[in-house]
């Protein structure tokens, strides 16, 4: 059964907005994992305008008494591989984000990168965390990440999403699909997110052994309109 990682980071966004601690990120965050949901994903970036470096300790700490994962994503900055070490996630995936960047929107070059992705590895393996790179459908070195030291790769879905209802979309999940596989016969396993919905994730986890879907954005809009208790229910339904 592919696993769903809530991202709370638009949660965090709503609170930040008001200056004080409301809505509880964390509170919310438990709500999600009863409802169902297998971990959290966060994602703090150098200006905290969402997510804080703060919450993933306390967030570390909800997903330890529920006995859920806790996944902290980011551009591998001294300070993020810093905060990622005190809190030792279970998983940490790493995210070649801009600054300035809105929301992510590109993966790794596996390549170009190959000396600092290994070394970060090596630093977060060493504490006992599991490390997914964040890489695009079409890269033809996705099996290199193996050899950089990761476990997983986590795959950029925004061009599913994009193409979902179009004439596009059956060659381009037969790429994903085909990006899965490369991956997984490397020894890694397959996440996946980026604008994944209730509307077009049943399609892409058709995709054999997706272990995980990261949804934020998309989830939390759905709740607004649904209620959290219908939308993670189906979600959940999906799922399974």
């Amino acid at each position: 059964m592919t696993q769903l990682s809530v991202n709370i980071n638009k949660i965090a966004l709503i609170r930040n907005s008001r200056g004080r601690n409301f809505p509880d990120v964390v509170a919310f965050s438990e709500q999600f994992l009863n409802l169902g949901a297998h971990g959290i994903t966060l994602h703090p970036r150098p200006d905290q305008r969402h997510a804080r470096y703060s919450d993933a300790h306390e967030l570390k700490a909800l997903c330890d008494k529920h006995g859920k994962e806790l996944n902290i994503e980011g551009n591998p900055t001294a300070e993020f591989l810093d905060v990622v070490k005190a809190v030792r996630p279970a998983q940490c995936t790493l995210v070649p984000d801009d600054p300035n960047q809105v929301t992510s929107d590109h993966g790794w070059d596996l390549v170009r990168d190959a000396e600092f992705l290994r070394s970060v590895c090596a630093d977060l393996n060493a504490h006992g965390i599991r490390v997914s790179l964040f890489v695009d459908y079409d890269n033809p070195d996705i099996a290199l990440a193996k050899e950089l030291g990761a476990q997983r790769v986590e795959l950029y879905t925004e061009p599913y999403a994009e193409t979902y209802g179009t004439v596009e979309n059956n060659a381009v999940w037969a790429q994903f699909a085909r990006a899965a596989k490369i991956a997984q016969d490397a020894g890694l396993g397959v996440n996946a997110g980026h604008d994944l919905n209730l509307e077009n994730l049943a399609r892409f986890i058709e995709i054999p052994n997706i272990l995980e879907v990261s949804i934020g954005h998309a989830l939390v809009v759905e709740c607004l309109q649904m209620g959290m208790e219908k939308t993670l229910q189906a979600y959940m339904d999906i799922l399974k």
